[in-house]
């Protein structure tokens, strides 16, 4: 019998996993993670981070070394079955049945897990994906975007309640993504649980509702993505100068302040939750000497700059 708890489990619960590798290689180093039902995971890291393995392992294609994983309670070594049947997975490769047709290909993937035959729910499926038209085409016969929709067409055959997103728009044409993006939220909508890795960060910015940042196999930090950028991200001030200047006064000689776009602009970075931002002491000080601007903006950092930011202090 399986051993799923009695109590309200979280989709997914990783506890001190680790893997290596016979020549001594650490893929992961006592990962903690919990995914909580319903939201939408993002995974950031940079090539050989650990993202590919920790997701593998999850869906137990890659046995750890170390630790344990429950999926929606259920151990994913000892009551495999029932926990890979909760999952869809669209991995980074494009492996495809070349001679099999998009239909065939689907319908089958649905039948590996035990399902009952749902032409309806196949049909939904492959027109969110722009596919019903393709469903008796042979697969050798599609492009590489529309090979990636049928991979997530089976992921999502057997109505999987995790569904995991590995790089899964790297290479493709921007209305595979925007047509992905948008079943991503009807599948959040219906509480499927949502994990992705991708190289495009501002889709992260755009559709998680935590990150995880993983850097040569260990979770470096897990937050709320608003709380993160909010944290960790520094606010601009830009002034559009009247009047270029071949230098910053020698008497506003400040780290926070650079002088750019040829002199035009004057730039101020400062931490929105410092006790005092000195925004109002450096316009009176520009008053003073006598710099005017006819406009004045913010800027945010973005996640990608915040990324970029975190593996570099944890090296």
């Amino acid at each position: 019998m399986p051993t799923k708890a009695a109590t309200m489990p979280h989709a997914i619960e990783v506890s001190s996993l680790s893997k290596s590798y016979a020549d001594g290689f650490q893929a992961l180093k006592s990962v903690d993670l919990t995914i909580r039902d319903g939201e939408i995971f993002a995974l950031l890291g940079p090539n050989g981070a650990g993202k590919t393995t920790l997701i593998n392992a999850i869906c137990g294609i890659v046995t750890p070394t170390a630790g344990s994983i429950t999926v929606s309670g259920y151990d994913n070594q000892k009551d495999y079955r029932q926990a890979r049947a909760l999952i869809g997975l669209v991995p980074q490769e494009l492996t495809t049945e070349a001679f099999e047709t998009v239909w065939s290909t689907v319908s089958f993937s649905r039948g590996l897990f035990g399902k009952p035959r749902d032409d309806g729910h196949l049909e939904r499926v492959l027109r969110d994906l722009s596919l019903w038209n393709k469903r008796n085409n042979k697969l050798i016969t599609l492009s590489g975007g529309m090979k990636r929709r049928v991979l997530i067409a089976k992921a999502l055959s057997h109505e999987p309640r995790i569904l995991f997103l590995d790089e899964p728009t790297a290479g493709v044409d921007v209305e595979l993504r925007r047509d992905m993006w948008e079943v991503v939220r009807e599948l959040r909508d219906t509480g499927v649980t949502i994990v992705l890795t991708t190289h495009y960060i501002e889709e992260a910015e755009q559709m998680a509702d935590r990150v995880g940042v993983i850097n040569e196999g260990e979770l470096i930090l897990i937050e709320e993505k608003n709380e993160l950028m909010q944290k960790l991200g520094q606010k601009q001030i830009i002034l559009d100068l009247n009047q270029p200047l071949s230098a910053i006064p020698e008497h506003l000689q400040d780290d926070r302040l650079t002088l750019e776009a040829n002199g035009m602009q004057l730039v101020y970075t400062y931490d929105t939750h410092a006790e005092r931002t000195g925004i109002t002491g450096l316009l009176q000080q520009l008053r003073d000497a006598g710099i005017h601007f006819h406009d004045i903006h913010t800027k945010q950092s973005s996640l990608e700059e915040i990324f970029v930011d975190l593996v570099k202090r944890n090296p």
